[in-house]
Order: structure tokens, then C-alpha cells, then sequence
């Protein structure tokens, strides 16, 4: 009766904070007023359809067009959003003042909820301890030794596909097998374990397909996960315990979906951990338990201070971001590739000459081998230059702030600022498309595709601008302490994977136009289907 009651009354608390929420938006004026922005689409929602549909990357460089670098957007009831691609100000977000600009609320909450403590859903000292375990693990010596696993799930893709085209030109649904071939490689290097092996063989192990599930299913709980999430806990309306068993209640289909991804990757990862552990137990300091990257954290871990020292359930949760991570946004870049590449034959071709000429040398190359082909290095910085795969990041201020920027604006009063004041709680939006393809730093071609430009040095505008990205004057990985950890290895993953089948075969565009949603990570669909992401190519063998 009473936890009935208390379940009725949640409505009402949300409504009451609502109304209250949509009062002081509308009634009280706010410091970024000063900023130029957009007029809200809607009451309701704000900007927040046009940034986050379907075609959202279209909206953002309208914005940076017509405002600059620093415009005021609206989120929900009227919220205002700062929208920010000034270098000067990502520096201090991402960088020197990264401890006041963290991650967003109801990004560390949705997080924490799907995958537990771990890198994506903790903040401040407990990530530090996180990422100083973690980023040894990533390191390129250890990866050096994985690259045979990486040449070996090439191989099978490779031959599956050598294999649908024997008789001629065949259309294939490359997004899946992409995808496949990318959860192979994190599963045998991130867990040693073989969990998405490459081959026609109907069917796929349950924790594959929720894997697969978990973007599409996201997608339709946004507003969920970023306003009334962040609402429950900031005004704690509902114990953490009641939360799920509040959930399993609601008259939400969706949310009942992901609560049952949830429940399958923590049952998957608690046996993962207790295989390793049992694997490990009698050889914790043998070279041996560095076949993949879970052995070698839990190795680390044993041996770590005790105020170093990780807990079993932040291990535990970095067992499902590992392959939900390197799946989701590498086999994006990957798909994008051979898109782009389908639609300019003349850099296919390019490239095929490229690496058939390494292969006189190395069949097989190492890394040094691999990263030293300037070509194909050109296609991939620019792909990811210009289609990254997670178009826009967010932080939140956690106390008032005053932002620099690298040049001043002039704002709605006339006034000429070099800085602005950001409120404590603002959301910021980091529209990292926007500032990959600034043309203020990358030139009036910026909003071209085009490899060659790495060829030559870049603009001296290029690092003047001081991007502070982990990743070749880039946004696209993200910086600071926050940056993606694995994207070396996701940059050695692409690498080897069009080394091996650019050589063997010739990929085209298909019947099907594809479009490319932005909503989130970037994928691939036909027929505006975003919900059900894919990619029909046209394939046939490479001529010799």
C-alpha cells in the first residue's frame, strides 16, 4: 500500500518540480540571455530536436555559421545550453579547469545505471584512480602484441566476403559484419575470449545482441536519461535501491528494455570476472596474463596500493564499457570509411596502390609497418576529422565560472566581452564536429573530405588554434583527463582492417541511398530507419 502510494505521488513531485523549473526559466532572466542564439523550436523541447534528429550535424553547423563559436541554445522548458566551439574556452573546459566542467549529470547517472562505476560513469577521485590503473593497460607495447589477433579476425572477414562475391558483384549488409569483426577483436584482445567470431553461422551469443541493442533502445530514452534521471537524484525523490523496482512499473516498454540489457551485461560481466579470476589465481606475475587487456588490469590491480587499489565492482563495470565503447564508435569510423571511400573510387584506388606496394615489403606488417602508410593514415584522420562519430560531448559546470575566450564577441546589449560568465549547473555543448571542421582553422575547404591535405603540412592556423584533443589537432577523441583511453586501438583497428580488405576487394555504394544519423553515435540506415542502423554495399574482388 505504501510503496503504491508512493509510486502514484512521483507524478505529481515531477510536475511540481517541472512547473517550477519552467518558472524560473521563463520568468527570471539569465546570464547567457547576452549570447545570440536560435529562437527555441518549441516551448517544450527547446533546441533539443534539432540537435539531437536524425540530421542534427545539419542544425549545428548552421549554428556556428550564423552565431560563431559561442552561441545559447534551449534544452527542455526553455533551459539555456551553452554551446561552445571557441578554442580558448574547450582548453579550460576540457583541460586546465576540467575538474569544474565535468561530465553532465545525467550523463555519470544514465551511466552508472547501465554499466556500473566505471570510467564513464564516475567523477573526481575515483576516476582518477580508474584511469591511472587503466591507462598502462592500454599501452602501445601491449597492443603491439594483440595485432595478430586484430590480422586474424581481418582474415576471416576478409574470406567471408571474398567468398559472397566469387560469382560477381554482390550486395552486403556491411554495417553487421563490421560490427561483428569489431566485437571479435575487443572480446579476444579486451577479455580474451571469443564472443562474436567472424562466419555465417546463424545466430550470436545473447550478450552480442544486447550489445547491439543498447544505442537503438537509448536513443528513445534521451529525455528520460537526461531530464528526469538527473531530476530523481539531484532532488533524491526516490531511494537508489526503489529506483529499479519503480522502473519495472512504469508504463514504459522501452525503459523495461534496457533494464533487462542491464541485467544481462551485469550477469555476463560477473562471469567474465569470476573465469579470469580463476584463470589468474595460480599465475598472477606470469608474462602469460598479458593475452588480453581484463588479465593485465587484474593483474595490475593485485598489485596495487591499497589506496590505488580498484574494488571488484569498478572492475567488474569496466568489463561491458570495454565492449560496448569499442564496438559502438569504432565500427561506425570503420562504416563511414568504406561509405566514403565507395563514393570517391579515386581514393579507393588510391590507397589499394598504396598498401599492395607495403605488401612487397610485409605481408603482414607490424605497427611501425602499419602506421608508417601515409595514405592510409591521410584517409583516416580525415574521416575522422570530418564524420566523427560522436558529433557532440556535454559538461556541466559545477560551480560559476568565468570562461576565456580566444576572440572577443559581441553579445545582445551591444557589449564587445572576451569572456563570458557560465552559471554553476549550466550544461555546455561541445559541438565537436563543428570545431574538426572550423574554417577558421582548417581553411575554406574545411567542410571537404579530403585525405591529401595530411600529405602536406598543415595550416599555421592549425596549431595556433591549440586543439586540445588527445588525437592530431582533433577533437574527435575528445581531451583532457576524460579523453577516450582506447583510441589508439581503435585507430589500430581500423587500420588493419582496410589494410586487409582494400587490398582483396572493391567496395561500391548499393541501390539503397544510406543516411547517417547523428542522433548519438553516427550510423548508417536506408528508408530514415535509424532504429534498425545498416549499410548495403556492393562488393566484388579487387581487380589484380
Amino acid at each position: 500500500m505504501i510503496y503504491s502510494l508512493f509510486l502514484q505521488s512521483i507524478p505529481f513531485l515531477v510536475a511540481a518540480l517541472a512547473v517550477w523549473t519552467a518558472l524560473r526559466h521563463f520568468v527570471f532572466s539569465h546570464p547567457l540571455d547576452k549570447l545570440f542564439g536560435p529562437p527555441p523550436e518549441s516551448l517544450y523541447m527547446g533546441n533539443l530536436r534539432q540537435m539531437f534528429a536524425a540530421d542534427g550535424t545539419t542544425f549545428t553547423r548552421s549554428l556556428f555559421q550564423r552565431y560563431g563559436r559561442v552561441v545559447r541554445v534551449y534544452g527542455m522548458l526553455k533551459e539555456r545550453i551553452l554551446h561552445v566551439s571557441d578554442p580558448e574556452a574547450l582548453r579550460h573546459i576540457l583541460v586546465k579547469e576540467q575538474h569544474v566542467y565535468e561530465e553532465s549529470t545525467w550523463f555519470l547517472e544514465s551511466n552508472k545505471k547501465i554499466f556500473g562505476p566505471s570510467l564513464l560513469g564516475t567523477i573526481g577521485e575515483q576516476h582518477r584512480r580508474q584511469r591511472k590503473m587503466l591507462n598502462p593497460v592500454f599501452s602501445i607495447a601491449h597492443m603491439r602484441k594483440m595485432m595478430p589477433k586484430f590480422y586474424s579476425v581481418a582474415y576471416d572477414l576478409r574470406d567471408i566476403l571474398l567468398l559472397k562475391s566469387r560469382d560477381g558483384p554482390r550486395e552486403v549488409e556491411m554495417l553487421s559484419w563490421v560490427t561483428k569483426a569489431a566485437l571479435e577483436i575487443v572480446s579476444l584482445c579486451g577479455l580474451g575470449k571469443s564472443f562474436s567470431p567472424v562466419t555465417e553461422e546463424e545466430g550470436e551469443d545473447q550478450y552480442i545482441t544486447t550489445m547491439k541493442r543498447l544505442t537503438p533502445i537509448g536513443r528513445g530514452l534521451r529525455l528520460t536519461r537526461q531530464y528526469f534521471l538527473p531530476f530523481v537524484v539531484k532532488y533524491q525523490l526516490v531511494p537508489s535501491p526503489l529506483l529499479r523496482w519503480i522502473s519495472d512499473r512504469l508504463p514504459m516498454p522501452r525503459l523495461h528494455q534496457m533494464c533487462g540489457i542491464v541485467d544481462i551485461m551485469q550477469d555476463v560481466s560477473l562471469g567474465i570476472f569470476a573465469q579470469k579470476r580463476r584463470e589468474l589465481q595460480d599465475n598472477w606475475n606470469s608474462d602469460e596474463n598479458e593475452k588480453d587487456f581484463l588479465s593485465i588490469l587484474m593483474r595490475e590491480n593485485s598489485k596495487a596500493s591499497l589506496e590505488d587499489k580498484l574494488p571488484d565492482d569498478e572492475v567488474v563495470a569496466q568489463i561491458s564499457t570495454l565492449m560496448f565503447t569499442a564496438m559502438d564508435t569504432t565500427s561506425s569510423a570503420l562504416s563511414r570509411i568504406l561509405w566514403l571511400l565507395a563514393k570517391h573510387s579515386d581514393v579507393q584506388i588510391k590507397l589499394r596502390e598504396e598498401i599492395r606496394k607495403a605488401k612487397q615489403e610485409f605481408d603482414e606488417p607490424d605497427y611501425d609497418q602499419l602506421f608508417s602508410l601515409k595514405y592510409l593514415d591521410a584517409v583516416c584522420r580525415e574521416s575522422l576529422r570530418v564524420y566523427t562519430p560522436l558529433p557532440i560531448i556535454t559538461r556541466q559546470a559545477r560551480q560559476n565560472m568565468i570562461l576565456p575566450l580566444s576572440r572577443p564577441i559581441k553579445t545582445t546589449d551591444g557589449k564587445v566581452v572576451q569572456s563570458i560568465y557560465v552559471p554553476k549547473d549550466t550544461i555546455i555543448n561541445i559541438p565537436i564536429q563543428a570545431v574538426n571542421e572550423d574554417p577558421g582553422i582548417w581553411g575554406p575547404d574545411s567542410y571537404d573530405w579530403k585525405p591529401e591535405r595530411w600529405l602536406s603540412p598543415l595550416p599555421d592556423s592549425v596549431h595556433e588554434a591549440r586543439i586540445p584533443g588527445v588525437y592530431s589537432n582533433l577533437l574527435t577523441f575528445a581531451g583532457g583527463s576524460r579523453a577516450c583511453i582506447g583510441f589508439k586501438f581503435s585507430e589500430m583497428e581500423m587500420k588493419v582492417l582496410l589494410y586487409v580488405l582494400i587490398d582483396a576487394l572493391q567496395f561500391d555504394l548499393g541501390k539503397e541511398e544510406i543516411q547517417w544519423s547523428c542522433s548519438g553515435v553516427s550510423t548508417p540506415s536506408i528508408n530514415d530507419n535509424e532504429l534498425q542502423p545498416q549499410m548495403p554495399m556492393l562488393i566484388s574482388r579487387a581487380a589484380v
